[in-house]
């Protein structure tokens, strides 16, 4: 647990600030199923198979560029693509994690094809708004 992730660095990885890094390394680790690369004191550097990554810090006031209010990352979404959708679902219902938007199917229209998911939204712990997603492939339009 305490290597590069081994997908290789990402070329752009998100950094975010938490309030509990203990509880919001439960949601991200034990519901979302990303997997320690390494951690240091007051940080865990997460990544998924498929080679998403994320960076969790504690708060600590050194890189907060305003005032800091919950929920965290008003105007940012983020999205997480997975191969399967059902363990994360399962896992969210274990823990009764709230859901932000519930399971839909959605096609959506990407140059002269449609690219369908199944996605739900959640919230981390600090609030910032995650959108999982399980793609289902494409059709003409």
């Amino acid at each position: 647990m305490h290597a590069p992730p081994k997908s290789g660095w990402a070329p752009l990885v998100a950094e975010l600030l938490v309030t509990d890094l203990t509880q919001s390394l439960l949601f991200w680790r034990d519901c979302l199923g990303f997997i320690v690369a390494y951690e240091r004191k007051e940080f865990t550097y997460l990544e998924r198979p498929e080679g998403g990554q994320i960076m969790l810090c504690q708060r600590s006031a050194r890189w907060e560029t305003g005032p800091m209010a919950q929920p965290f990352g008003r105007g940012a979404m983020f999205q997480i693509y997975v191969e399967q959708l059902d363990p994360i679902l399962d896992a969210l219902v274990r823990f009764a994690w709230p859901i932000y938007s519930p399971l839909r199917e959605v096609w959506r229209e990407t140059g002269d094809r449609k690219s369908g998911q199944k996605e739900i939204f959640v919230q981390d712990p600090d609030g910032y708004l995650l959108m999982i997603a399980q793609a289902l492939g494409e059709r003409p339009l």
